[in-house]
């Protein structure tokens, strides 16, 4: 196992659910981290939280990864040690709606794939260069199942799911010359805001998408990425799919009990 202590991490879309939870188990490793979300708030006492049970540093920043000016000059920006980043967790993403493509809101589109896929490209195209100039670099991508297959309604949002897939093994390629590490985490049902923000806030239909089914949590996949982020330097973990036990695929769930 390598040690993250003292090493400096980005999370993207860190003020909630896996990202949230990913900052903390990271912290409580002892990892320096830079925190990235765009509610200004909840980073700060996410921040506040990580000092006082952990006394971890981090640099939180408010940023829109689907800016790429504001991207290449927050990360271009970064000092006192804070540019050497080691690990960069690409976990901002949203889905929103679930409509056939001839009903959906193109706003909805927009949003996810300037999110999903341009937001991740972003801020790797603004970190990546500082990893294969110092010879050393994890990026870990968060992925789902809705990259490997599709479902009805997720039309667009599993679009930009198998656009992270090939970025993700596009991104091994290009890289396999170098010493940095690429990593994919694909979950099934996790318990998070995902159902809120896809359906609009709307409480009783998100609630029903972890009816009667013990759905995996923000912590269960922040534990794998660290796995993945630990392995020794010549070990690098491509893909992990991962699922409740009730889960057998993006449409087959056993809400029976049994």
């Amino acid at each position: 196992m390598e040690s993250i202590k003292n090493k400096i991490v980005m999370i993207t879309g860190a003020s909630a659910g896996i990202g949230e939870a990913t900052a903390k188990l990271f912290a409580e490793h002892g990892a320096k981290l830079i925190l990235i979300a765009r509610r200004k708030e909840r980073l700060l006492q996410l921040s506040e939280h990580l000092k006082k049970q952990f006394n971890a540093e981090s640099l939180p920043l408010i940023l829109d990864v689907t800016n790429p000016e504001e991207v290449k000059t927050t990360i271009g920006g970064l000092r006192n040690g804070w540019e050497s980043i080691d690990i960069l967790i690409n976990n901002a993403g949203l889905g929103k709606g679930l409509d056939k493509i001839h009903e959906a809101k193109p706003e909805h589109w927009e949003q996810m794939i300037d999110t999903n896929i341009k937001g991740l490209l972003y801020v790797s195209r603004a970190v990546i260069p500082g990893m294969i100039a110092r010879k050393h670099g994890h990026v870990i991508n968060l992925g789902s199942v809705a990259g490997h297959e599709v479902y009805p309604g997720g039309n667009v949002y599993c679009a930009t799911k198998h656009a992270v897939a090939a970025l993700n093994k596009g991104m091994l390629m290009d890289l396999v010359d170098t010493p940095v590490r690429v990593s994919s985490i694909d979950p099934g049902l996790v318990e998070t805001e995902f159902s809120m923000v896809r359906f609009d806030g709307d409480a009783d239909r998100a609630k029903k998408v972890y009816e009667n089914i013990r759905a995996l949590t923000p912590y269960d996949i922040a534990e794998i990425i660290l796995f993945a982020a630990t392995r020794p330097a010549h070990v690098n973990i491509n893909e992990v799919i991962v699922m409740p036990t009730q889960q057998a695929s993006a449409t087959i769930v056993n809400r029976s009990g049994k």
